[in-house]
């Protein structure tokens, strides 16, 4: 049974209901157990329990905010060597359009290759010119459509990995290979 950790940090309550959101793509898929946390409560233990860890963050002065990274920073070096080969990627939230919720995606992606995750980005539109290339981005709380069904397509594929690589579920492959032996 696949596993996969929702973590996100949210001061507004913007990124927890995105984080929602995330989760909810995730629980899509047959058999993946989902665990979704503030980052206040999650722990190195979280992130060696899970197969797939979708991280999320408010975007302050256009990057990650401080808790997001001092979660990263705490666990980098207790877990060293055993993050490797997990599966990761990104969310985040911006004051407006434009205030950096991409470059806020790529700190995370970041942090997660320091550690040895293999990170992905989702060539899927969810709306017109609404992408989640970085990850799934939004300007405040999710309300439009694109924006909640970009952070469920992100937890749902990262959801699919987790079932296709772990699981060896090859039905739940996203991409070409579906259906392929």
């Amino acid at each position: 049974m696949g596993k996969v950790l929702v973590v996100y940090d949210s001061r507004s309550g913007n990124t927890a209901a995105m984080a929602e959101h995330v989760a909810e793509g995730a629980r899509e898929i047959p058999g993946i157990e989902v665990r979704l946390l503030h980052v206040d409560d999650a722990t190195k233990e979280d992130a060696l329990w899970a197969d797939g860890i979708a991280a999320g963050a408010p975007t302050y002065t256009g990057i990650v905010s401080w808790k997001m990274k001092k979660y990263w920073d705490g666990i980098a070096q207790p877990t060293w060597g055993r993050l490797e080969g997990k599966f990761g990627c990104a969310f985040a939230t911006q004051g407006g359009w434009g205030g950096g919720a991409e470059l806020t995606c790529m700190s995370i992606l970041t942090m997660m290759m320091n550690v040895g995750m293999l990170t992905f980005g989702v060539t899927d539109y969810t709306g017109h010119q609404f992408t989640l290339h970085y990850g799934a981005v939004s300007a405040g709380k999710p309300q439009q459509d694109a924006e909640i069904a970009a952070a469920r397509r992100l937890g749902k594929r990262l959801a699919q990995w987790v079932a296709v690589y772990v699981d060896g579920d090859k039905s739940q492959h996203p991409g070409p290979m579906k259906g392929r032996d």
